[in-house]
């Protein structure tokens, strides 16, 4: 634009044929908006593109303060936009390169790990870093799964229109899509690097490696030559219309003579001599006034021409102020800047992350939000919202909880939030540290992800105690095993837990580290065991030990029984230990009815067991005043959240109340409580009153679609106890019950099956149909051999029970009848 008002110099082209401009009068600075990628003799240039928004907004701080620096300036350019988007890592990196000309930043495509309705997971990247081939990182990606360096990948389709980049990476059931996703971006070009090398041509003719503030600087200084030879030329082109307008005025106001004078000459040329010596015109003026038409001498013509000549003169008089005021140069480059601003201006497409990608937190982009973490027993782990349960009353079904295979079940559940670090302790007495949102996230029905994709573990070690790594106020580690050894070990000793592990307690054949607890070593244990025993002692008899050792008895255990909960109390006058038994019969007791005793005794009775309630599968130590609910499920995934108001006191040798009702042959698998805060705890009551109809709806709802359907898969969410949480730990189990089982609980009759299988056996007896058919001839025979039919009817009743009813009533009388006729005969013959 402005090219035709001698803006900028024109040159001569390749040939000198023609004259082409030195450079273009650009009202942005286009060598960083839409960036550039050259190569020449000895020397190269590449300078990324960016968002036009933020240029124009530091031009213009720029232009307001002279003396800004690069720091000043990135207060608004925060980095180079791509086109294509893409995440750009490390702030630092971005400053260097703006300050110096030189560098180098990371781009990586936008990938999101999403979960599909089949419980599996896909990597869909949005996305992709500047320069790169879509088809070529899909092709390479191919290639690095038919060569197996990166494993887990099922599926890789371009959905590409468009709308946008789609690209889809199905993942197998077991792969872990984080890992998968950290290889795509270490060996594909879904992760690209991006080289600042800022050289330019600074007036035109020497080369310069440039900084931010020094690019812009120049095009500063460039728009302000471009828009004073513009006010120049326009101020030009204002005198030379003025002085021909005030030769027509001159010319209008005696206008007589002026035609008179132009008769008297003989020629054109004498007619413009004649003008200028007369009326002291000049021939520019004499040339106007002859080439003048008639109907200019009309009043409003006239009236035209002089408003025209005031409007020049106001012109001019404009131009000549802002010649000679350089802020007035400045505004008019502002007010174009905010014009293609507001015009043209999008919002970022390339996000920018300040932690370069090995520092890289995803802290960053995850919110800090309450999460429950789930392990099941055959090593599957999750995390999901808590709010995706909701509260019930006491004795109710439950809902869906997960989808698990057959015969596995939740074994814990953990209350944390997202940025927490979690210690997982295994059966064989390791240490491993993870981060809460490095766990994969599913819904309430998701499985999980199997966690030996996560921790190294070895073949046949497995995760049983999960603990916040973020222990304030507290200075011990109290570690409880299935056969009754405990263990004290100061916290400082696994500060520095290595990706493969530490040893936390030395585990002797056949026994397994199954509690962990985090105490202030002034506490008082209470260890609790599945025939009905429990013993409280003194955290402070247990002796502070090393990271290594095996540890002390803490309960002495009975042949077949073994320890089922393990809680550190910390006011003793203020808690009560809940306990629940396998038939669904629970209750609680105030701790101090516990009575002290030595480290290693037996303890005393914990609740009166018998074939009613069954034997102990859990429970937990909860202070006065704790608002929460119970989690319970069932071996064949029945789960119920109920809450622990619900839940009476009794003493500590009684039976309990009935906590969870179950389905014959079915029995309580594991149990949890999980703690709310107040106004959550509101939130939950007000919504179980709620919905408490409309669950019961539901309920039904899915045993009419179970039985239509011919199977039945139960869900259970359950919690095992868990140190670390004031005694309390939570798990979701889900189990798939077998198909037979459920069908003889719910049908009242189940008599009638064991009739009906044998009858099905005497099917070879077809043939005797072949031989009524041929012998209903003779009168006498056809009453006496249909005999046969009836028995075979009568044995192949295995279809529906009415004809069995109708059958027997009306054709047994005949068949005693035809038999004792058929019997005479033979004798006479």
């Amino acid at each position: 634009q402005d090219i035709d008002k001698d803006t900028v110099d024109f040159r001569p082209n390749y040939d000198s044929t023609r004259k082409e401009p030195s450079v273009l009068p650009a009202k942005v600075p286009n060598l960083l908006l839409n960036g550039t990628v050259g190569i020449a003799v000895g020397m190269a240039t590449n300078i990324p593109p960016h968002n036009l928004i933020e240029l124009i907004d530091a031009t213009e701080h720029l232009i307001e303060n002279p003396k800004a620096t690069v720091e000043d300036l990135l207060e608004f350019i925060k980095g180079p936009d791509f086109p294509t988007g893409g995440i750009v890592y490390n702030q630092a990196t971005l400053t260097q390169a703006y300050l110096t000309g030189r560098g180098s930043v990371v781009v990586r495509g936008k990938a999101e790990i999403e979960e599909a309705k089949n419980g599996r997971y896909h990597i869909r990247i949005s996305e992709i870093p500047y320069q790169v081939n879509k088809s070529t990182m899909i092709e390479k990606m191919a290639t690095l799964v038919q060569d197996k360096v990166i494993q887990g990948i099922s599926d890789i389709r371009d959905e590409s229109d468009r709308e946008g980049i789609r690209v889809i990476i199905e993942l197998k059931k077991d792969a872990y899509p984080q890992k998968i996703l950290n290889q795509l971006f270490k060996h594909t070009e879904l992760q690209s690097s991006f080289g600042y090398n800022t050289i330019a041509l600074a007036d035109g003719i020497q080369p310069r490696l440039l900084n931010l503030q020094e690019l812009l600087q120049i095009f500063i200084d460039h728009r302000r030559v471009v828009t004073r030879r513009r006010v120049t030329f326009e101020r030009d082109r204002a005198k030379d219309r003025a002085h021909i307008l005030e030769g027509l005025c001159i010319a209008l106001n005696d206008i007589d003579k002026v035609v008179e004078t132009i008769k008297k000459s003989e020629t054109k040329e004498i007619a413009k001599v004649n003008l200028v010596k007369k009326f002291k015109l000049t021939e520019i003026q004499a040339d106007a006034i002859l080439q003048m038409r008639l109907q200019t001498l009309a009043g409003l013509e006239r009236k035209k021409i002089e408003d025209e000549l005031k409007e020049k003169r106001k012109f001019i008089a404009e131009c000549e102020v802002i010649l000679k005021d350089p802020n007035r140069i400045d505004g008019i480059i502002k007010g174009e800047l905010d014009e293609i601003k507001e015009k043209y201006g999008d919002k970022r497409r390339t996000t920018i992350v300040k932690h370069a990608v090995g520092d890289f937190s995803a802290k960053d982009t995850i919110p800090n939000a309450p999460m429950i973490v789930t392990l099941t027993l055959s090593g599957y782990v999750k995390r999901l919202s808590p709010q995706q349960f909701r509260a019930q009353a006491r004795g109710g079904k439950g809902v869906k909880g997960m989808e698990v295979k057959e015969e596995d079940e939740t074994m814990m559940i953990l209350n944390v939030m997202n940025h927490d670090s979690l210690l997982f302790f295994t059966n064989t007495g390791r240490i491993f540290k993870l981060p809460t949102y490095e766990l994969p996230q599913g819904s309430r029905i998701a499985k999980g992800q199997a966690i030996v994709n996560l921790l190294q573990l070895q073949p046949e070690e497995k995760v049983t105690a999960i603990l916040k790594a973020d222990m304030e106020g507290k200075s011990h580690l109290f570690m409880a095993t299935r056969k009754g050894t405990v263990k004290r070990t100061e916290i400082d000793q696994f500060e520095n837990i290595r990706r493969s592990g530490l040893i936390a307690q030395k585990m002797p054949p056949g026994d397994e580290l199954r509690w962990v607890l985090s105490t202030t070593g002034k506490n008082e244990i209470l260890l609790v065991t599945q025939k009905g025993k429990a013993i409280r002692f003194k955290e402070e008899d247990v002796r502070e030990m090393g990271r290594a050792a095996a540890g002390v008895r803490g309960i002495k255990i009975s042949p077949g029984d073994q320890v089922v909960e393990a809680a550190a109390i910390d006011d003793p006058g203020k808690s009560k230990l809940l306990v629940v038994m396998e038939n669904g019969l629970g209750k609680m007791t105030a701790v101090n009815e516990y009575r002290f005793q030595g480290r290693g005794g037996s303890g005393v009775k914990a609740a009166q067991l018998t074939a009613k309630t069954g034997d102990i599968v859990g429970g937990c130590v909860l202070k006065e005043g704790d608002e929460g609910d119970l989690l319970c499920l069932s071996k064949q995934g029945q789960a119920i959240r109920m809450k622990l108001s619900d839940i009476p006191s009794r003493g500590r040798a009684t039976q309990g109340v009935i906590v969870m009702r179950l389905k014959a042959r079915d029995k309580v698998s594991t149990t949890s409580v999980v703690m709310l805060d107040k106004g959550e705890a509101e939130a939950v009551i007000q919504a179980a009153a709620d919905t408490r109809t409309e669950e019961v709806e539901l309920i039904k709802k899915e045993e009419r679609r179970v039985k239509r359907a011919g199977k039945k898969v139960n869900v259970a969410v359950g919690v095992g106890a868990m140190a670390g949480m004031g005694g309390t730990a939570a798990a979701i189990a889900v189990a798939q019950a077998p198909k037979p089982a459920p069908v003889p609980e719910e049908a009242a009759e189940p008599k009638p099956k064991p009739k009906l299988v044998p009858k099905p056996k005497p099917k070879p007896k077809p043939r005797p149909k072949a031989k009524p058919k041929v012998k209903p001839k003779p009168k006498k025979k056809v009453k006496s051999k249909p005999k046969p039919k009836k028995k075979m009817k009568a044995k192949a009743k295995p279809k529906p029970k009415k004809v069995v009813k109708k059958a027997p009533a009306k054709k047994k009388p005949v068949f005693k009848k035809k038999k004792v006729g058929e019997k005479k005969k033979a004798k006479r013959r």
